[in-house]
């Protein structure tokens, strides 16, 4: 037997039933959840980066678990349901793909040979995108809508500098060419060093040290995105490959009987390069 979306939909109701459900269930809220949700959307990454396919089947449905549980809570407090969740994506969809449902309805076609090209398609995607953000987000404030509303501040940090800085290069207010981005990574770092100096001599201008740091992450940021890089995926490499070689480093001293404390870094920089020569041969 295969379950259904139904029956998880069911299997949701029951173990949020007051009378009969799951006391951790019955616990939660939307608040509550929110953490669990960010936790496995990360796993579902971390499967897809590994490569390990049957363990992101398992991750997809943990991560589809909490849509359902999200679902649920939004019926039972009269705000949604999970049908109603799935209509308004679709309708979504529908709306922000004119080049294959031309007629905005689930039906229609468009011709093979009218598809418009790849840049046409993304600057049609924004600027539905952006009416949506005007006729909704603002409904009601005199205010003009901010291009860069809509960035969600709960995401990481990197990710929301990336789309800070693409929503803002849309409008125009972007660098000619990578050229200038590298200028202004030399200018940071200076400052960087200059705040740091500063900071040794009066503690109280610690906090300096943190803005031009930010300010050097951010440049950063935008390098990665005109070397059509994701800066999160490059940060989470350099990371896999830290963590190999730092553990390649570990079992190469204990299969010496050495340990790691007791070694100068001079020798553990030697053992470092080995590592990173044999990764490269």
């Amino acid at each position: 037997m295969t379950y259904s979306l139904e029956q998880l939909k069911y299997l949701m109701a029951r173990l949020r039933n007051p009378d009969t459900g799951c006391p951790w269930d019955l616990q939660q809220t939307f608040h509550s959840i929110a953490p669990h949700t960010l936790e496995e959307a990360y796993e579902v990454a971390d499967a897809i980066a590994r490569e390990d396919y049957p363990h992101l089947e398992e991750e997809l449905g943990d991560l589809l678990f909490q849509v359902v549980f999200y679902g649920e809570l939004g019926r039972e407090q009269g705000h949604f349901d999970f049908d109603s969740i799935v209509d308004q994506l679709v309708r979504k969809l529908i709306r922000r793909h004119p080049h294959v449902f031309p007629a905005g309805t689930l039906e229609s076609e468009v011709d093979a040979g009218q598809r418009p090209d790849e840049a046409e398609i993304r600057q049609n995607w924004e600027r539905i995108k952006d009416q949506e953000r005007r006729a909704g987000d603002r409904a009601g404030h005199s205010a003009p809508p901010s291009r860069l509303e809509g960035i969600a501040a709960s995401l990481p940090a990197m990710t929301r500098a990336e789309k800070l800085q693409r929503r803002a290069a849309q409008a125009g207010f972007d660098w000619p060419d990578v050229g200038p981005v590298f200028d202004k990574l030399h200018e940071e770092t200076e400052e960087l060093k200059q705040a740091l100096t500063e900071a040794g001599r009066d503690p109280a201008k610690q906090e300096a040290v943190e803005d031009e740091l930010g300010d050097l992450l951010f440049v950063c940021v935008n390098l990665a995105r005109f070397m059509n890089v994701n800066p999160e995926q490059a940060l989470q490499r350099t990371n896999r490959k830290f963590e190999a070689r730092f553990r390649a480093i570990e079992q190469r001293l204990a299969a010496e009987g050495r340990t790691m404390e007791e070694e100068p870094l001079e020798a553990l920089d030697r053992i470092w390069q080995a590592v990173k020569g044999v990764e490269n041969s």
